[in-house]
Parts: structure tokens; sequence; C-alpha cells
């Protein structure tokens, strides 16, 4: 089989995981920069060229896409989707999980337990916006955040109306979520593929930090999943259109919530704390799946 890994860095961890599981397997795999590329449309004849060189003989493609690249990536998955070649992410998908706003939506609509969220528009008055999610401490998000930059925790009312006045000021697009104070610094990464839990980890932030991403310092270990958690985790994908998803879960009072589901996620942190072969896994699905 022929297979074409987008990213922009074949030396990543991910990136490289996948290429040698593939090549493990007995495929072709090639990675492809997404922004050496050219969508070319004529009249019943969508095209892509990658260094001045058409693609041809593409069997499957692994989009990597990232958050910078985003608009690009997707419209450039769309194109392989036009031109009839297998892609495991589809474009709507890798839009819908993207956008953190729309996933909250979509989550929230399928009753799939979500910190409480608000987004409004600038010129709305913080205190209403605060007192929405139930007042201070809470969390607030740049939309276009990733790997826990823009994430910033407001732990008083002051402080969350400065903050939101600053954003607001600044145009930029926020979303204000309540903060799980009991879930102390940790969350759940849960790996899913064709609606089946792969791996999980738990992760804890660096002391101090109330975000748990490990590219900012956190440690991780083995999670130990209950059934309601694996479930919710699945309904996520389900809901998002994802074939394969980490999805970030946190443990409340209330139960476990969505935090966040990624359409791209890392391995290297999960595959080193579980010891579970993920890159392996996700070739298993390309060979299922592709017609």
């Amino acid at each position: 089989m022929n297979i074409v890994i987008l990213s922009r860095n074949p030396d990543l961890y991910s990136t490289n995981s996948i290429v040698q599981a593939a090549i493990k397997r007995k495929h072709n795999v090639r990675v492809i920069n997404p922004i050496g590329c050219d969508i070319v449309m004529d009249q019943g004849k969508p095209q892509i060229f990658y260094r001045r060189q058409k693609l041809k003989h593409v069997d499957a493609v692994i989009p990597r896409i990232g958050s910078s690249i985003t608009y690009y990536g997707v419209a450039l998955v769309r194109q392989f989707e036009l031109m009839g070649i297998y892609t495991i992410t589809s474009s709507l998908s890798i839009t819908q999980s993207r956008d953190k706003l729309q996933s909250l939506q979509l989550l929230s609509a399928n009753n799939l337990a979500i910190p409480k969220t608000v987004f409004t528009n600038p010129y709305r008055n913080s205190i209403q916006t605060i007192n929405q999610v139930g007042g201070s401490p809470l969390i607030i998000k740049v939309l276009e955040g990733t790997q826990g930059i823009g994430v910033v925790l407001a732990e008083s009312q002051n402080a969350a109306e400065s903050m939101i006045d600053a954003f607001n000021g600044l145009q930029t697009k926020i979303i204000v979520q309540k903060y799980i104070s009991e879930a102390k610094g940790e969350d759940l990464r849960i790996i899913v593929i064709n609606g089946k839990v792969i791996a999980a980890m738990k992760r804890k932030g660096k002391k101090g930090d109330f975000r748990s991403n490990l590219h900012r310092g956190g440690s991780s270990e083995i999670a130990i999943l209950t059934p309601q958690e694996k479930q919710l985790a699945i309904d996520a994908t389900k809901v998002l259109s994802l074939n394969i998803a980490g999805v970030d879960l946190l443990r409340s009072n209330k139960g476990s919530m969505v935090l966040e589901v990624n359409s791209s996620p890392g391995l290297e942190g999960i595959e080193l704390t579980t010891k579970k072969d993920i890159a392996k896994e996700i070739i298993k699905f390309v060979e299922n799946s592709t017609p």
C-alpha cells in the first residue's frame, strides 16, 4: 500500500513512529509537507502537486496537520477526498475538532459532560460572563491556542474581569470555562482508534501550574479508566466523527468531563508512558479501512 503522511517535519517523534510502523508492515510510505503542495482545480479534474510533481498512486493519507496551518491543511485533505483517496481523518472532522468552540457546542448538544463554558461577543459585560460560569476561579482560553498556550487561570473576581476585558479589548476570541479545582492539575489523555480505547495516561502539571501538558513540564503515568470514562472518550470521538483521536478528560466531583478532543494527538508521551505501540495500531486501522 502507498501511504502519504501529511506532516511538516518528518523528524517529529509521532511522524517518525508512524513511518517506522508502516515500513515494518511492508508499506510504501512518504512524508509530505502540506505547505509544499499546490491544490489544482480544473473541470472534473481535482489534482495535487507536490514540489511541482503531480501526486499519483496514493492509496491512503494520514493527516498530521498542525494548528498553524489548519485552514490550508483542511483544504488539502478535502482535495484528497475529492480525488477519491482515503484519508483516515476527514476534512470535516479536523475542522470540528480543531475549533474549540464548535467542538464544545457539538459535545454539549449530544449530552456529553463538559465543564460549563461561555462564549460571548467582546462587547458584553465581563461580570455577566463570569457569573454565567459560576464566578471565579475560572479558566480563560484563547480559541486559537494549543499545548496549553493561551490558557490562563483567573483566581479572583478582579483578575477574571481584568483578563476578560484585556482579551476583549484586543478583539481576541476567548471562551470562559468553569475551573474544576478538584482535578488538582491532573487530566487523562486517552487514545481512541475506531471506537476502541487503545491507551490511556494520567498527566499532572508541574508544581504551581494548573495545566497538565507534558510539553510544559508535566509528568505522566499509566491511567486506569472506569467503564464510564472509556465510553465517554469513545462517544466524544463519535460526535466529532473521528476515527483516531486523543481525548482529554477531567475528573470532577460530578464525574469525568470532556476537556478537549485532538484529531492529531502526539504519540511520544503516551507511547513512552504506556509502552503501547500506537503507531502500529494506526497503520493496522489504515489497512483495514482502505478500499
